[in-house]
């Protein structure tokens, strides 16, 4: 009998190694490699199954010019094909550079420009709640540098006006940003409301009880901290 061992975790980096060519965004796609991880693995509800369902979970990747990591996740989880990773970025590769959500399946928003992803996150738990369906998660990933766009800045104050409590922000903090926050990155979310949570970007055990544990009435900013970038 041959058993049949399911991809995981531990195939990541072997995917991400299949994708070359744009080698100067490695260190955005290892910094969010186990955040990712523990979305999809153990926090979201995003199936290839489930993905057009209105009352699904969201994963918006606002960091998206480094979406190797992202592809190899959802790889592991049945949305794209191995064979499609070695010719990511070629003309007629539906893998480019940065994800787009009009050709690769499971992908919400096309992404790469930054300061896009929580304003869209932020009308997207709009929407969901206008819909009534206000039980779907919505999360978005962002980079720390990313935070230095007014864009978020203003999504940040009106989402802890609203009391978005099913919007997450995780900010991946792999000290890049050029000109940081007075008190620290958690301090910009909780002086407008948010409730924060600081853990280490690669502690499984850390990031899912930051992402689960209650937060009722507030949305919630989870900066996962990773190595320097460089």
């Amino acid at each position: 009998m041959t058993t049949v061992i399911e991809p995981g975790y531990a195939d990541l980096p072997r995917l991400i190694s299949l994708m070359t060519g744009d080698e100067k965004h490695s260190a955005a796609a290892e910094s969010t490699l186990d955040v990712l991880w523990v979305l999809y693995d153990r926090v979201l509800d995003i199936t290839p199954d489930n993905f057009r369902e209105a009352g699904r979970d969201r994963f918006l990747l606002s960091k998206g010019h480094g979406p190797m990591a992202y592809y190899a996740v959802l790889t592991v989880k049945g949305f794209i094909s191995e064979a499609e990773l070695p010719t990511w970025s070629d003309p007629v590769s539906r893998l480019g550079y940065h994800p787009d959500r009009r050709r690769i399946p499971g992908v919400e928003i096309s992404s790469g420009s930054l300061g896009h992803g929580l304003p869209i996150a932020l009308g997207t738990a709009f929407g969901l709640r206008a819909r009534g369906l206000t039980d779907a998660k919505v999360v978005t990933l962002v980079g720390d540098a990313e935070l230095d766009e007014g864009s978020n800045h203003e999504a940040i104050v009106v989402a802890a006006r609203a009391g978005l409590e099913n919007l997450t922000t995780v900010v991946v903090d792999n000290q890049s940003s050029t000109r940081g926050w007075p008190g620290g990155i958690a301090r910009r979310f909780a002086v407008e409301g948010w409730e924060t949570r600081t853990v280490s970007g690669r502690d499984h055990g850390e990031l899912y009880d930051a992402f689960t544990t209650a937060h009722p009435g507030r949305p919630l900013a989870v900066v996962a901290v990773v190595e320097p970038k460089g």
